[in-house]
């Protein structure tokens, strides 16, 4: 039979191992323990109400047996799109408790790109929500259930409506005695989709014991324990979400975690304020609003300690904002879902803390900075991040071509960020090896323009693309965010000739915008903006 993906060597497998490296348990038998160690502490709280630990196992052994009499069997795919919802964790960990795997889908992708992962997947059933925003996720999962033979299962969070669909509170035993592991720590266990703007996502394996030691040592990185309370505003199935520490970290501690139900800084303040939130994670894009809420909030932020950046480049002048601003430590954390994690230690200084994007979080990663012929490059020069860990993929999941280019022969991922790396260890993200425009030969790096345009007075928010010209090639176009008009291009290039920038590097053309267009893990959609531009 083939394999569905490259795996380590059993070699590397037992060298991690032994090292502590990877989990020998499986992600349900950590929430299992910890319901035995703390039954009533509070483990979950989500608009639906508020769960202990021994509640929370209880009611994903209900579930899970449920699952099972559908049947749902052991292996087999599911794709879970939902949003921060009770749900959500108890599909995850009931799915996981059966044995079969869970396909991670963000509720924000569009129906072709959700069939196209059931199909690549082979998925046996989709869980939908029975709404989200001004879709129907309902009626789209039957369609696609009509389309795809072997989607047997679309199963609804809420009301099922008047299609073809159960809810997941029909399949709720009235009683469940715990159920036996059907999975070995080193089994495939969920399914992530990469962060890419272009295509569609890719998807990537995590085993138990990869991603159980991935969120121990976040957790660990994080200074979590069991009187963490963690709000969980990016949506659930994003990795930052789910092992950065996130949702399985805060669980495998023994903390709380809160599910925010949307993104806005007022709902999430006064979550904050109600349940003694200590720890968030935002990306980038939410930040500057986050900062204008708190100078008019009336909501006690106290309990707040660290606030978690990442996904994309946080710019070093809001980085520094938020330290005064929210009351909190700032930690940036610069991660993929195909492995890596980087953080800011928590006692670095804030020359670290705001300018750069963290160090490896395992002694047992692997890194490298290569140009563009494969040659490492000495500190402070820019090249291409590699990496190979205990917890980082060697392959993508039944995406065999791919992965002769995202690989290289030995294993190291090449995940395609630009980065320096300092004497230290930490890590610059100074943007993607694509994400460049290239003006008349000469390669400008998209984020080094953006970093001075937030700095032009009224900036609020910036991105860079390159668009097709007949003499330059490419010329570059700034979007601009702005508070009140947006800056001719003269004042653009006054203000980054003022802060030593090269003159080629000032926009070509500078266009005010709402608001950037976003992916649906948070990052600045360039691909929209460029079709934008070229309208």
């Amino acid at each position: 039979m083939t394999q569905d993906w490259p795996r380590p060597s059993e070699e590397e497998i037992r060298s991690y191992r032994e090292q502590g490296f990877r989990e020998d348990r499986t992600l349900s038998r950590l929430l299992r323990e910890r319901a035995a160690a703390r039954p009533g502490a509070t483990a979950l709280v989500s608009r639906s109400g508020r769960l202990t630990y021994a509640e929370l196992d209880a009611r994903v052994d209900r579930l899970a047996l449920g699952l099972a009499g559908l049947p749902i069997h052991p292996g087999e795919r599911v794709l879970v799109r939902l949003p921060n919802r009770e749900e959500y964790v108890l599909t995850l960990f009931a799915l996981l408790r059966i044995g079969a795997v869970p396909v991670l889908a963000l509720p924000s992708l569009g129906p072709a790109e959700v069939e196209s992962l059931a199909r690549t997947a082979d998925a046996c059933a989709l869980v939908v929500a029975d709404r989200h925003g001004r879709s129907d996720p309902r009626a789209e999962a039957a369609r696609m259930a009509e389309r795809l033979p072997g989607l047997r299962h679309v199963l609804v969070a809420g009301d099922p409506g008047d299609v073809p669909a159960r809810s997941l509170e029909s399949l709720l035993a009235p009683r469940a005695a715990p159920l036996d592991e059907a999975a070995d720590p080193e089994d495939l266990a969920l399914l992530l989709l990469s962060g890419g703007t272009t295509g569609t996502p890719k998807l990537i394996p995590r085993t138990h014991a990869d991603y159980g030691y991935n969120a121990r040592a976040s957790a660990e990185a994080c200074g979590v324990d069991s009187g963490t309370v963690y709000l969980a505003v990016l949506p659930a199935a994003h990795n930052f979400t789910m092992v950065s520490p996130g949702i399985v970290g805060v669980l495998g501690a023994g903390g709380t975690v809160v599910l925010c139900p949307d993104p806005s800084p007022t709902t999430a303040f006064g979550l904050i304020e109600r349940e003694g939130v200590t720890l968030t994670s935002l990306v980038p894009a939410l930040v500057p609003s986050w900062l204008d809420e708190a100078r008019r909030t009336r909501a006690d932020l106290s309990s707040l300690r660290v606030l978690q950046v990442g996904g994309s480049r946080l710019d070093d002048a809001t980085a520094r904002r938020i330290g005064p601003e929210l009351g909190c430590h700032l930690q940036q954390v610069f991660g993929m879902a195909e492995g890596l994690n980087n953080y800011t230690p928590l006692d670095a200084p804030d020359d670290v803390v705001c300018g750069t994007q963290g160090r490896p979080l395992s002694p047992a990663d692997e890194v490298l900075v290569v140009d563009e012929d494969g040659a490492t490059v000495p500190d402070g020069a820019p090249g291409e991040l590699l990496t190979r860990g205990p917890y980082t993929l060697r392959g993508y999941y039944r995406a065999r071509e791919l992965d002769a280019l995202r690989f290289t022969p030995d294993g190291f991922y090449r995940t395609g960020d630009l980065v320096t790396r300092t004497p230290a260890g930490d890590l610059v993200v100074v943007g993607r090896v694509k994400d460049q425009v290239n003006r008349a030969g000469e390669k400008i790096a998209a984020v080094e323009v953006e970093e001075h345009l937030l700095a032009v007075p009224g900036v609020r928010a910036a991105a860079v693309v390159g668009l097709p010209d007949p003499h330059l090639g490419e010329r570059s176009v700034a979007f601009l965010v702005t508070e009140g008009p947006v800056p001719s291009r003269e004042e653009v290039r006054a203000a980054m000739l003022g802060r030593g920038a090269a003159p080629f590097k000032v926009p070509d053309e500078v266009r005010g915008i709402g608001a950037l267009p976003l992916t649906g893990v948070g990052k600045v959609d360039k691909k929209r903006l460029r079709a934008h531009g070229g309208a």
